[in-house]
């Protein structure tokens, strides 16, 4: 059987030093040589989050996938391939569930296998009752917060949050202020940008103004 080896690593000094990638692919081919798999190519990616499965190396591979090159894929870890249930769940549905094949070293996951895919299962299964049960106890707290009267939500500018209550921001209602005298003088968002920028007013996650951030503002204070 072909496959492809996939491997990752988070940070741009681990891609540097090498040593997690060179690590990873001594496994992917100790494993192919033990199984008697054929292992076509190596892809990587370097310093690459797995929040996001837009990655350079794993988009190569699944395209070489698609292409025939090879009949499954092959990762150390799952969470090389992904961290993410949603994501796991995408892969699963588009490439893993029944058009090829995907293996894992550490996690005894052959999905050729029955064993494979009950293990597989299971895992995705746990992950995705983690994820549920971590929304239930954040949508829990929140509606403590609500019946106790503390604000929720991230506060607009102008305002901050103080033990639970929402109080104004003097600094950054000047902010508000000058945003609204220079929309009523006819200036475009992009020129009160520019005027926010020069005056050295920064933005509620203290970065620069854009038309659309001084767009968002506005719009708030009309509603």
């Amino acid at each position: 059987m072909k496959v492809l080896g996939y491997v990752r690593v988070s940070t741009q000094e681990q891609a540097n030093e090498g040593v997690s990638l060179a690590a990873q692919e001594a496994k992917l081919r100790a494993y192919c040589a033990a199984l008697d798999l054929e292992l076509v190519a190596v892809v990587a990616d370097a310093g690459v989050s797995a929040k996001s499965l837009e990655r350079p190396g794993l988009t190569q591979a699944l395209a070489l996938l698609d292409s025939g090159a090879a009949e499954g894929l092959l990762v150390v870890k799952l969470d090389r391939l992904t961290r993410s249930v949603r994501d796991l769940g995408a892969l699963l549905d588009g490439y893993f569930s029944a058009r090829f094949s995907l293996l894992s070293v550490s996690d005894s996951i052959d999905t050729r296998t029955a064993a494979g895919r009950l293990v597989l299962n299971l895992l995705t299964s746990v992950a995705s009752w983690e994820r549920e049960a971590c929304a239930e106890r954040t949508s829990a707290a929140l509606r403590h917060k609500v019946a106790v009267g503390e604000h929720v939500g991230a506060p607009r500018l102008g305002t901050r949050v103080e033990a639970g209550n929402l109080v104004a921001d003097q600094d950054e209602a000047e902010t508000v202020a000058r945003i609204r005298s220079l929309a009523a003088e006819g200036k475009t968002l992009r020129a009160i940008a520019s005027v926010l920028d020069q005056e050295g007013r920064r933005t509620k996650r203290g970065g620069k103004w854009a038309a659309e951030t001084v767009r968002k503002v506005l719009a708030r204070q009309a509603a």
